[in-house]
């Protein structure tokens, strides 16, 4: 007879990935305080934010799980994520990020700190540690370059700087759309030029050492875009977001849109999947609802497109709206970010028996990460420019009690969406025998690359698969396979278009493109969108929800109300 104990060991290893509830016609509600198109990070903490503040929000994703990319799928047993590979400062109780994660899951979501070798960066034979912790990392390079410690003090004490400054420097998405615009024109007056300069400008009025440049721009795979073109305002939010150290959620990234659903569903709200929207009801230049594929009508007071800045212009507006909101020439001032393959693959054995850390990987063949980049792209996808590999088996602590005696990889790199344009219009898993050897091809060749510096795992393989950026247009709807939104360069950082509230009436944007990539910045996306929602007395509110916030508060008993 089963234990108890092992009656909950087996309930735990069957956790459901999935999250969310399936849309059926009468299921919804006929109308909402707000619908919410799209339950990426941004778009849950913009719904349970504004549920904490006694709003009745529905969330309706396409997809067959609640999450974006912060989901994760299951598959012959094993376990992915698909975005969530680590997350900085989360593990810090008072920091921002931390704040609000807190806040929108109300407590229920768990962190569990990385090694403290978080990103090994490799290039050609060489590896050079990024350890956690501000001295620790300066003295970890200053070894490598001993002769660089000035400039190595100073590039920390820069990017640091620029995290410092990056709430006014995004002050004007919190704004009434109007304000923003007069914010933005002045803010250069009083913010340091370094905001308003391209990565390798800025890292070159530092030092002229190149290898020591191509080190600490050695995590440019986290926002896809190289040191050249690359705002130095986005490279240091994210060497800044990582410097002490990363962390991962405990039970795997699903628990991300897990622990917050909750949060939504207390105030009458609900998060739908398989729920793809058709387009925005607009009458009179003000949104009042939204039409499913279905044909199905649902109502709200305000409606948030959580879809991507490119999804919501292309698709999701009448002609009309679009017009009325975007110039002409949009589509010359921003652009999408990269695309992207990636290697999932499991492996029989633990973490003990593979030998294996959390550490991250960013493999490069040299240093010229532009020339590599270039090269690459222009061609057919030969010599890759660079490889990054995750163990995401081994940052989560509940992985064994779920998938005993497994482990997980997986294997990053760029792509372009023109190499697969001769399979554009077939359908997942029907593309045909040329698509799968030249998945199998691109598969091999990763395999090898991670085999070359995890030779342990060579005989251990047990299960692999290829996405190209066809699965990403498949799964998110990205017409370019684009990972990350939006490019960030400087010149989309100024497009006044890209804030939370539009052109059009009680219709607004959250997620990354209104702040920046990855999941702290989709993240800050949801709570700029629910400030910029509430105007600038009622946002006073969640202010003091993250100003409140205890980590021994949790859980919330009662929602915050909209009185008072």
């Amino acid at each position: 007879m089963s234990s108890d104990n092992d009656v909950n060991k087996k309930k735990k290893r069957k956790v459901n990935v999935r999250t969310g509830r399936r849309y059926r016609s009468g299921r919804a509600d006929e109308h909402y305080d707000v619908i919410v198109i799209g339950s990426g990070i941004g778009g849950l903490a913009n719904a349970a934010l504004l549920s904490l503040l006694g709003k009745k929000v529905c969330v309706l994703e396409q997809h067959y799980t609640a999450g974006g990319f912060t989901h994760a799928y299951e598959r012959e047993g094993y376990e992915w994520d698909v975005g969530v590979h680590y997350i900085g400062e989360v593990h810090k109780p008072y920091s921002t990020l931390r704040r609000i994660f807190d806040v929108v899951s109300e407590g229920r979501l768990k962190w569990q700190e990385m090694d403290s070798v978080y990103d090994r960066i490799i290039i050609g034979d060489e590896a050079f540690d990024f350890k956690a912790g501000r001295q620790e990392f300066i003295d970890s390079l200053v070894k490598r370059f001993p002769e660089e410690e000035s400039a190595i003090k100073q590039y920390v004490d820069l990017i640091r700087k620029m995290s410092a400054l990056s709430p006014r420097f995004f002050a004007a998405q919190a704004m009434p759309a109007w304000m923003g615009r007069i914010y933005n024109r002045v803010k250069p007056w009083f913010l340091p030029k370094e905001c308003f300069m391209k990565t390798r400008e800025v890292l070159e009025g530092l030092t002229s050492n190149q290898k020591l440049i191509s080190v600490l721009t050695g995590q440019w795979g986290d926002y896809g875009q190289i040191p050249e073109s690359a705002a130095f305002i986005m490279h240091a939010l994210v060497a800044k977001h990582y410097l002490a150290g990363g962390a991962y959620p405990v039970g795997g990234a699903s628990a991300i849109a897990r622990t917050i659903i909750p949060t939504i569903q207390k105030s009458g709200g609900e998060v739908f999947t398989y729920a793809e929207v058709d387009e925005v009801v607009v009458e009179n230049n003000t949104a009042i609802g939204v039409r499913m594929v279905t044909g199905d009508v649902i109502k709200a007071d305000k409606i948030v497109s959580n879809a991507g800045f490119l999804n919501t212009a292309n698709r999701l507006l009448p002609e009309a709206s679009r017009q009325r909101w975007l110039p002409q020439d949009w589509k010359e001032k921003v652009k999408p970010s990269i695309a992207h393959l990636c290697l999932y693959a499991g492996f029989k054995g633990d973490t003990n028996a593979l030998d294996l850390s959390s550490t991250n990987l960013w493999i490069y063949p040299d240093g010229d990460h532009e020339g590599n980049f270039d090269r690459y792209l222009s061609g057919s996808g030969e010599n890759i420019p660079f490889t990054y590999v995750s163990f995401p088996s081994t940052k989560d602590p509940d992985w064994d009690e779920r998938y005993p005696n497994k482990s997980t990889v997986e294997v990053v790199t760029l792509a372009n969406m023109d190499w697969y344009q001769s399979w554009q219009g077939t359908q997942w898993q029907q593309r045909g025998d040329d698509y799968e050897a030249y998945k199998e091809r691109l598969s091999q060749e990763l395999l090898e690359r991670l085999y070359k510096h995890v030779p342990q795992l060579r005989d251990a393989l047990d299960y692999y698969e290829l996405s190209t950026p066809l699965s990403t247009e498949f799964y998110q709807l990205n017409q370019f396979g684009e990972i990350y939104g939006l490019d960030h360069s400087m010149e989309r950082f100024d497009q006044p278009f890209l804030h939370p509230q539009t052109a059009i009436k009680n219709f607004y944007l959250t997620g990354a493109d209104v702040v920046t990539a990855g999941v702290g910045g989709a993240l800050m996306g949801g709570l700029m969108t629910t400030m910029s929602m509430e105007g600038l007395l009622k946002a006073r509110k969640i202010t003091r929800l993250l100003k409140d916030y205890q980590p021994q508060d949790f859980p919330l008993t009662k929602p915050v109300t909209s009185a008072g």
